[in-house]
């Protein structure tokens, strides 16, 4: 299958419709890692919203440095600069929202230019078909003018699932599965810096409420049966019961015997989440 066309600087800003997001844009061929590059940026100064792209990573990684798989010509691997203004939430809320809203606003704009179905996995992967097609990896540092988030997004959008390593094949997948043509990823970057840049402004603007509906709605993960495995090693069984106002997912712990009273909700903030079979 023919790769979409390269990606080019001009087709992405000839239907970018944002305010910042985009509006300084660096495309290389390239790169270590888009994260790395765009937090190079940020400490230099560069203004809210620069975008860096690369058609290739040499050394892509996801939450807890595992590796990426970041072929060229194939997919999108980008990272936004986000600087912190006032909010009308709590530093810490919104920190614990951004992967999360971010993760929404790739599933809206995969499913306006292509209409492939996404689910959202908590906190930030998205899954097509229960297969992961793409995550969100969010940094964040603070500095003496405010906090600064780097959001790195990978989404895997004309990559053969052939192409996949095999040890892949059966947990990943890409857009093109659910399309019948080469996906053009000059406009779905356009378009997925669109939807970020709306959520991130409703968030600021207006808090959680109406982004955490928007979430659940889409959230493959909330009435699951899950394992939670935290950094401390510890894991949990249990049930995916909601999200708290700061995004944390609520978990139910699998009770003991069925005659004592359900278990507390478990408040998980950071740890691994997997879905467990019905």
């Amino acid at each position: 299958m023919p790769s979409s066309p390269p990606l080019n600087i001009e087709a992405i800003r000839s239907t970018l419709a944002t305010k910042a997001l985009g509006q300084i844009l660096y495309l290389h061929q390239d790169l270590p890692s888009t994260n790395r590059e765009a937090s190079s940026l940020a400490q230099q100064g560069t203004a809210h919203g620069t975008l860096v792209v690369a058609e290739q990573q040499s050394g892509g990684y996801g939450r807890h440095g595992r590796a990426w798989f970041s072929p060229p010509g194939f997919n999108i691997y980008c990272s936004i600069v986000v600087r912190g203004k006032s909010q009308t939430v709590p530093l810490a809320q919104w920190l614990s929202w951004i992967p999360l809203v971010t993760a929404l606003a790739v599933a809206e704009a995969t499913r306006h230019i292509t209409t492939a179905p996404l689910a959202l996995k908590w906190p930030n992967d998205l899954l097509l078909q229960d297969r992961k097609v793409g995550g969100i990896l969010c940094e964040s540092t603070m500095t003496t003018n405010g906090p600064i988030v780097i959001i790195g997004i990978g989404l895997n959008v004309n990559v053969p699932i052939q192409s996949f390593p095999e040890d892949l094949r059966p947990i990943a997948a890409s857009l093109i599965e659910a399309v019948p043509q080469p996906i053009d990823r000059n406009r779905l970057i356009s378009q997925l810096l669109w939807e970020v840049e709306q959520c991130l402004d409703e968030l600021q603007f207006h808090g959680s409420t109406r982004l955490r509906q928007a979430y659940l709605a889409r959230c493959a993960t909330v009435g699951r049966q899950v394992k939670v495995l935290f950094p401390n090693d510890q894991q949990i069984r249990g049930t995916a019961e909601t999200l708290s106002a700061d995004g944390a997912l609520q978990v139910r712990p699998l009770s003991a015997s069925p005659r004592t009273q359900p278990p507390a909700l478990i408040e998980v903030h950071a740890a691994d989440v997997i879905h467990l079979r019905e």
